[in-house]
């Protein structure tokens, strides 16, 4: 969702000398460089798994920054929690368990929480540092960590789907982006989704993850091809996209299940009023009928992918984790 290519911590002038400022620099692609400017740098540390930040942006307020990607950004993280959770929970006729996979900050669990029919959220995020350093500096989910219906669980989302009895209404991918010596590559995969994920849905269940990069360009990185991995899996499977400020760039979603996605707009605004409480920021009805209009480009490329995703024919977006591949297969 972003890479703290260079986090500096020594001031830049402008040509002109006017200001002095620390910047964070994120190297999407090869030619391509994404900075803001900081107010300061809360925190850093490194897990067993990853490499974690906790910045003060300028434009973005409170970012954290996981191997160098943005994962959420203070002003902007609603249309991204909101689009992840609410279609899937909406489409659901009467959603009760939840299982995240990742979703460590508590911003989905957040959105999940809202839902009046639920009673059980399991959050299961592999890495304990993570799920700790949100807890203590992201204020915004404070009200959701310590809500009773959530379960915290410290451990790889794979292990733990394969080891439970319990089936789920709906199981949610909150994961990291697939990066090339990150932890979470594995779980994009047909035999994931198709021996792990599914196995574990009620009937009628929803599975949607995020999917990383869905612009025009940026698509055919991975979004195109979990789309696809996943219409190997379920009857019913639906791509959509938002652009978000913070990760430069329009993002992608994918909905699947066996049940078909029937409801209009208007539908699922009623469904907004009656099963859920407060007020969504960005996600309504008629949000979700655009989200789901891809832009012919993107239609037209989603139609003729035919790459699917396994450990052997893996994609990743550019960028590189702090070696878990390599030290933990």
């Amino acid at each position: 969702m972003g890479d703290i290519g260079v986090i500096n911590g020594k001031g830049h002038s402008s040509p002109r000398g006017y200001r002095k400022s620390c910047w964070y620099e994120e190297e999407i692609e090869d030619n391509l460089r994404w900075c803001f400017a900081l107010n300061s740098i809360l925190h850093t540390g490194s897990s067993q798994y990853q490499d974690i930040a906790l910045l003060d942006t300028k434009p973005f307020g409170k970012a954290l920054v996981i191997d160098g990607k943005l994962q959420s950004a203070e002003v902007d993280e609603f249309i991204y929690h909101e689009s992840l959770v609410h279609p899937a929970l909406l489409h659901h006729s009467n959603p009760k368990t939840i299982f995240i996979m990742g979703g460590g900050e508590g911003s989905t669990a957040r959105e999940i929480l809202r839902h009046k029919t639920v009673d059980k959220v399991i959050m299961c995020d592999i890495d304990e540092e993570v799920v700790d350093f949100c807890k203590a500096y992201l204020a915004m989910n404070r009200e959701a960590f310590s809500d009773p219906r959530l379960e915290i669980i410290i451990n790889d989302a794979r292990s733990e789907l394969e080891t439970r009895n319990e089936n789920y209404d709906v199981i949610i991918g909150d994961l990291a982006d697939p990066i090339e010596g990150g932890p979470c590559y594995k779980l994009y995969t047909k035999c994931f989704y198709e021996f792990t994920v599914k196995p574990r849905l009620n009937p009628d269940g929803v599975f949607v993850t995020q999917a990383g990069p869905a612009g025009i360009f940026s698509h055919t990185e991975v979004f195109s091809c979990i789309y696809n991995t996943l219409k190997q899996v379920f009857k019913y499977v639906v791509p959509y996209s938002a652009h978000i400020p913070s990760y430069a760039d329009t993002w992608g979603w994918v909905m699947a299940s066996d049940a078909p996605f029937v409801l209009n707009s208007d539908e699922l605004d009623l469904r907004i009023k009656q099963k859920t409480k407060g007020e969504n920021r960005y996600f309504d009805g008629k949000t979700f009928s655009s989200a789901s209009t891809l832009s012919k480009a993107v239609r037209k490329s989603l139609d003729n992918e035919t790459h699917v995703y396994t450990e052997g024919t893996a994609r990743f977006i550019y960028g590189h984790g702090s070696g878990y591949k390599q030290d933990h297969d």
